[in-house]
């Protein structure tokens, strides 16, 4: 075994200088295809309030997923890609509750009230910036107009730094049964860099907290390639983590995007990179694997007995923007600033700026800022990245019965190219399928990018991180 070389359990996987090099490229994470970058300002609201209000024929109603996004902070990490607004008066939390229940009101109007919301979660900004009773109002305005099913998959994002117990008792009696744990790393050193002072017993405190809640799920976000971690630093952080036994893990590869995120160009001199940041994620993927996490793929672990596990392996896993998951099939609505919506045919943004979001409202019209119209070939090209991302394996012939082509054909130039990948142990191709190796999983986007006919265009600025 080299250096490079990572050990899954029983499994060894040949890792070169040279697969690194060749694979180590910025690319998507297709929580969409066509990507962000790819959608036109041209499409407003009207058209995706057409789009909302069409969803209702659509195979007899498709069920909901619903996202909102709270984007308050308290405070900035430096390493942070989301989008976030910075407010130490919480007083800012008042006339964004208003603007979000307007939109709320004005989407759920348009949706038929008899398909059920099967999935539904706050995401960030700091959900528990709101006081557990601001909470409490803005989920009992959603569920008064909405229809959720009796077994609906409701989460939140939460900081541990200012979480308390009586938002999470509350968001419990309300029905919340997951829980996503913003921790990224321990090391004080690390910490203090990207200013994000967390500490160890505080986390733990409110792990435990969620656990004698007895949410179903809880899951931890953790980010490698961070200023000063290195492998030993990032293993004493993940021992931490598995000693409090979530039940998902997030290992997300720290983006480096200084031309989006300005406060990043802060970090720009601190980071590992190349061969020092693999270093990084073999130690990550080697040590959750050996305490018994199934690799999902990409950056997702779960234990084996995981309903995601089981939905990789009957090939019913599913990604959208929030990740993996195993709500396939459902329409999913975003709803406030910067949020995203995927209906059908259609991808729909949200503004992205609280002004210009007010501002919509304020004027009676739903605040969509961009989206796309999905083509034949887009929608072709997003079940084949889909499945291979989400299941590891795609059957030609399933292709072919269900968009009338056949594969080999449509697909030549990619077939030739998949070739490449084949020498270099990611995939595996047969006359009836496409499988990715255990190797192919660390590179899975790259796999993917194969069949992004986007990415043949020439690109002038950077549009994307790397993928490991």
């Amino acid at each position: 075994m080299t250096q490079y070389d990572i050990k899954i359990q029983s499994e060894t996987l040949n890792v070169t200088p040279e697969i690194l090099e060749r694979y180590n490229v910025p690319g998507p994470r297709y929580t969409s295809y066509p990507t962000a970058p790819e959608w036109l300002d041209t499409f407003g609201p009207s058209d995706f309030e057409t789009a909302v209000r069409q969803s209702n024929e659509t195979d007899g109603g498709r069920p909901l997923s619903l996202y909102m996004h709270l984007p308050f902070c308290d405070s900035l990490c430096l390493f942070c890609g989301c989008n976030t607004v910075i407010k130490k008066d919480h007083a800012a939390a008042v006339p964004y509750l208003e603007k979000l229940k307007w939109e709320i009101h004005r989407l759920a109007g348009s949706l038929d009230k008899s398909r059920p919301v099967i999935q539904f979660h706050w995401g960030g900004g700091t959900p528990t910036y709101f006081t557990a009773s601001q909470l409490e109002e803005l989920f009992l305005y959603t569920r008064e107009r909405f229809h959720f099913a009796a077994d609906a998959e409701i989460g939140v994002e939460i900081d541990p730094r200012v979480t308390r117990e009586d938002q999470l008792t509350t968001l419990r009696r309300l029905g919340f049964n997951r829980v996503s744990m913003g921790i990224q790393d321990f090391d004080p050193v690390v910490q203090k860099k990207i200013r994000r002072i967390q500490s160890y017993e505080d986390t733990k405190a409110i792990f435990e907290i969620c656990r004698s809640l007895e949410y179903e799920s809880i899951n931890v976000d953790l980010i490698y390639g961070l200023p000063y971690q290195t492998p030993e630093s990032f293993l004493n952080s993940i021992d931490r983590i598995i000693e409090f036994n979530p039940d998902r893990i997030a290992m997300f590869s720290y983006a480096h995007v200084p031309w989006m995120k300005k406060q990043q160009g802060a970090l720009s001199k601190y980071i590992p990179l190349g061969m020092d940041k693999y270093q990084i994620f073999r130690s990550g993927i080697e040590r959750f694997t050996q305490a018994g996490y199934q690799y999902i793929g990409m950056d997702h672990f779960a234990r084996p007995d995981d309903e995601l596990c089981l939905a990789q392996s009957d090939r019913t896993l599913h990604r959208n923007f929030q990740g993996y998951t195993t709500k396939a099939g459902a329409d999913l609505i975003g709803m406030g600033v910067s949020s995203i919506s995927d209906i059908g045919r259609i991808y729909a943004q949200n503004q992205r700026e609280l002004k210009e979001y007010y501002a919509a409202i304020d004027k009676g019209t739903l605040p969509t800022m961009r989206g796309m119209q999905l083509s034949d070939d887009d929608i072709l090209r997003r079940a084949v990245i889909s499945r291979v991302l989400c299941h590891c394996v795609l059957h030609k012939a399933e292709i072919e019965k269900e968009f009338g082509i056949s594969f080999n054909d449509y697909f030549a130039d990619e077939l030739e190219r998949l070739e490449t990948l084949q020498t270099d142990g990611l995939v595996s191709l047969s006359p009836d399928s496409i499988a990715v190796t255990s190797l192919g999983r660390i590179f899975i986007r790259n796999v993917g990018m194969v069949f992004d006919r986007y990415l043949r265009k020439p690109q002038s600025n950077p549009v994307f991180s790397k993928t490991l």
